[in-house]
């Protein structure tokens, strides 16, 4: 014959077992209180830019009635308002060059700082961006990709760069470049992000 009393033990003790685990478990889950959170709010993205602006107004130059020998200049200074270094180049966008009048306008573009839109007083060159003739500088900068430079912008200011600009109308001009009118002239700023 078996053992009875295991049978009724096997009966009897799983209830109470059962409940003092359950209790256990619920006493644990009920008394773990201590917590701890930290987080990071405000969090946004937003893009850079940019942006180049100069100083000017009016055209750098509108020159009537030259003669051989004359001569002139003015400054620009160029601003970026990136945050980034950016590469800055110079080139030209003027079609339709009807002649070669323009190859006796000499053309010499300094870059430095100081000056400013019709006053050149107070301006540093550091170097010279070009030295030849406006038929040439029209002619040979047409885009980013050829233009003259770069310059390194570091992105923090001053972000800027100043240009001098001075042209002489040659001696050697002939009788034929009297009463001529060159085509506009549109000097163009390019700046790129620089890596």
């Amino acid at each position: 014959m078996g053992r009875p009393w295991l049978h009724v033990l096997a009966q009897v003790v799983p209830v109470p077992l059962g409940l003092l685990l359950s209790g256990a478990l619920v006493w644990g889950a009920t008394n773990a209180d201590w917590s701890g959170t930290t987080s990071n709010s405000g969090n946004t993205w937003e893009s850079g830019s940019l942006g180049l602006a100069n100083n000017s107004k009016v055209p750098m130059f509108r020159v009537d009635n030259m003669r051989p020998g004359d001569t002139g200049s003015n400054c620009i200074r160029i601003e970026s308002n990136a945050d980034f270094p950016t590469a800055l180049k110079l080139y030209s966008s003027s079609p339709n060059w009807p002649s070669n009048y323009q190859s006796f306008i000499d053309l010499k573009i300094e870059v430095g700082s100081g000056g400013t839109f019709g006053n050149c007083k107070g301006f540093t060159p550091q170097r010279t961006a070009f030295n030849g003739t406006l038929d040439q500088f029209v002619a040979l900068y047409t885009d980013f990709r050829n233009g003259v430079g770069p310059w390194t912008l570091p992105g923090k200011p001053p972000n800027s760069l100043s240009f001098r600009f001075a042209w002489k109308f040659s001696r050697s001009a002939p009788n034929s470049a009297q009463s001529v009118v060159t085509n506009e002239v549109t000097f163009t700023w390019e700046a790129r992000e620089h890596k």
